[in-house]
């Protein structure tokens, strides 16, 4: 990625009144063609959490929230982080009477800038409830004896056994990849929720941890894995979730499936 218009890698002011003209979408085909994804094999969702969000209340009080952002995988764009990062902080010093008109406003622009439609919550943190650590579901692979080679994506890695058909939901605290901008790295985990040829353990935990040299945005890498799944194990039901620390306040949280709906946004430990 050498966009030099991005926002990412720059120096950038910190606008304290509202500026919607600061977002920057992403066309997401930019990253799906490098690995074939054509006509999409999987519904999604990436959910966004903002943990610094500001603005002015009643009486220029200011109020302390976060918002949770849901934009569908099927909407043609995505946003830049850091863009989103500056959006948000520029409404440090705007006025707004209640969550709800921030909600408003920012589901407004999102919308427009991703070119679909956009949830959005925002939450003041008065009013939010206790927020408790999860765990992800099925059994953790990261205590597995392997050895590990690979630091780019090899899809070659995935081995599944055609004879011996299960359900089975795994995960990894294991997952890095490098922003394709500024090649900081993004750590996360990674879990999977599938139908069919039992997956071997130890090749899925080597190919999630082959992503670690690998520069690509969240959602991207996420794409990527779901497609090599799906035509190297031929599930008949697959799902693909990862949860990324935050940067800049803001953590990623892509979901695609091609059987269920989005989950939850559970929080784990490192979030």
């Amino acid at each position: 990625m050498t966009d030099s218009t991005l926002p990412l890698g720059k120096k950038s002011g910190y606008p304290h009144q509202y500026a919607p003209a600061l977002l920057f979408a992403i066309a997401r085909d930019d990253s799906r063609k490098a690995f074939g994804a054509g006509a999409m094999p999987f519904h999604g969702t990436d959910i966004w959490n903002a943990w610094e969000l500001t603005w002015l209340g009643p009486g220029d009080r200011p109020v302390a929230a976060t918002a949770e952002i849901r934009i569908s995988a099927a909407t043609p764009n995505l946003i830049e982080s850091k863009s989103l990062k500056l959006y948000l902080n520029s409404f440090a010093m705007s006025r707004y009477d209640t969550p709800a008109a921030v909600a408003d406003t920012m589901t407004t622009d999102l919308s427009a800038s991703v070119k679909g439609s956009v949830e959005i919550r925002v939450t003041q943190v008065t009013n939010a409830d206790s927020a408790t650590v999860s765990r992800l579901p099925g059994l953790c692979l990261d205590n597995l004896a392997v050895s590990c080679s690979a630091w780019e994506v090899d899809a070659s890695l995935l081995r599944a056994d055609p004879d011996t058909k299960i359900e089975e939901e795994l995960h990894t605290h294991l997952l890095r990849s490098l922003c394709p901008v500024t090649a900081q790295p993004d750590i996360g985990s990674f879990a999977i929720h599938y139908h069919g040829p039992r997956i071997d353990h130890a090749s899925l935990l080597q190919y999630v941890v082959s992503f670690r040299e690998h520069s690509d945005f969240h959602e991207a890498c996420i794409e990527r894995m779901f497609v090599d799944v799906l035509s190297r194990c031929n599930p008949e039901k697959l799902s693909i979730y990862a949860r990324y620390q935050r940067r800049g306040g803001i953590d990623i949280n892509p979901f695609r499936s091609n059987f269920e709906d989005p989950p939850g946004n559970l929080r784990l430990w490192r979030q």
